[in-house]
């Protein structure tokens, strides 16, 4: 019996799956115990933000950073509650059909694979710019279901074909699995998206949360191997800074969705030793950073992750790169793709897509 099979058995049977041997924590292990964070109040989001974190919490959504990875996936999702909220406004949360879909594999394990967004109505004569897109989830949870909205987003209102990358998750892969794979669906979508209708000479990378750190780093893997270099970075909300003493990592150390102790019990889950958390692939503060695309980092103000994205930017300017970044106030992380329901999310999407339009249009 293969250990990938080993592992579904474990968990149709409820019992704890045997390790695979680049995962020594399994899926069903228990998390580590967190520490006492000091409670202090984040700030107070904005009525329509707070809507949607109480549908959250409606939801049953508990603490991830005390379950286990099969648990935690299971859990109700920012999306979800987003949604529940859009119903209770008498709105549809059926896809948008202005954009079509199809799934592609670009690697040979299950996890890897692409949902393809394209416009309806684009004629297929070619020509139209490309985003790849990195989802979020802390390299653990999550999928491009969670996190299909920004992605159908981008392809409606840019015109463009966006490209939403899974990746194999921690742990039953560690770090750098994710950013390997990162890496290799940036080179598929080079070498295909002429074939999709798309200008593989027109390429932004695009990601939310450990997505947005997947697409830097993918564009640092990009200058250093020789690989056509994408005309935009649009990083939402970067795991960016390894260092837990940063200001928002105390001052949002009890938000939610996420919170300081979940970064924790991420980087607990998808690494080996805790060296890797220092790896200037996550680190990306201390990578080297020069000689990257134009970028845009944006930052919700409630969310731990905040003071990584502003030094990201600090760093990335000393370096001589052309960066802009905005912390959106009275947000939340996740906030990006609610624009429908959050009007923070609103401006910041506004304000991400002509940044976009306007390096495409160069």
């Amino acid at each position: 019996m293969n250990a990938r099979l080993a592992i579904g058995l474990a968990l149709l049977a409820g019992v704890a799956a045997p390790a695979l041997a680049q995962s020594p924590a399994s899926l069903n292990a228990a998390p580590p115990p967190q520490p006492m964070t000091i409670a202090i109040m984040p700030p107070a989001a904005a009525p329509d933000m707070q809507a949607v974190l109480d549908a959250h919490k409606a939801l049953g959504a508990k603490p991830v950073e005390t379950l286990t990875p099969v648990k935690a996936r299971l859990q109700p999702t920012a999306a979800d509650a987003a949604h529940a909220v859009m119903r209770k406004q008498g709105q549809s949360t059926a896809p948008d059909p202005a954009v079509v879909t199809k799934e592609l594999p670009y690697g040979s394990d299950p996890m890897q694979y692409a949902r393809i967004y394209m416009p309806a109505a684009a004629a297929g004569g070619g020509g139209m710019p490309v985003v790849v897109y990195y989802h979020g989830g802390g390299w653990v949870i999550a999928d491009i279901n969670a996190y299909d909205a920004t992605p159908r987003l981008l392809s409606k209102q840019l015109n463009a074909i966006v490209v939403s990358v899974e990746y194999r998750h921690a742990p039953e892969f560690k770090f750098p699995a994710q950013h390997d794979d990162a890496a290799m669906a940036y080179r598929w979508v080079l070498q295909n998206a002429a074939s999709w209708g798309g200008d593989p000479a027109k390429v932004a990378l695009a990601g939310e949360s450990a997505g947005g750190n997947l697409a830097i780093a993918t564009a640092i893997h990009a200058r250093d191997n020789g690989l056509t270099a994408p005309r935009h970075i649009l990083s939402v909300y970067p795991i960016a800074n390894s260092d837990m003493t940063l200001p928002s990592k105390a001052d949002s150390a009890n938000a939610k969705p996420l919170n300081t102790a979940m970064l924790k019990w991420f980087g607990y889950y998808y690494s080996t030793t805790e060296a890797d958390q220092m790896d200037p692939k996550i680190n990306l503060v201390k990578a080297n950073l020069r000689g990257l695309p134009p970028t845009t980092i944006v930052n919700a103000q409630i969310d731990p992750l905040r003071s990584d994205g502003e030094t990201l930017a600090t760093a990335m300017k000393a370096a001589g790169d052309t960066v802009e970044q905005r912390t959106f106030p009275g947000v939340t992380h996740e906030f990006f793709g609610m624009g429908k329901v959050v009007r923070g999310a609103y401006d910041a999407e506004n304000y991400a897509i002509t940044r976009l339009q306007a390096a495409f249009a160069k």
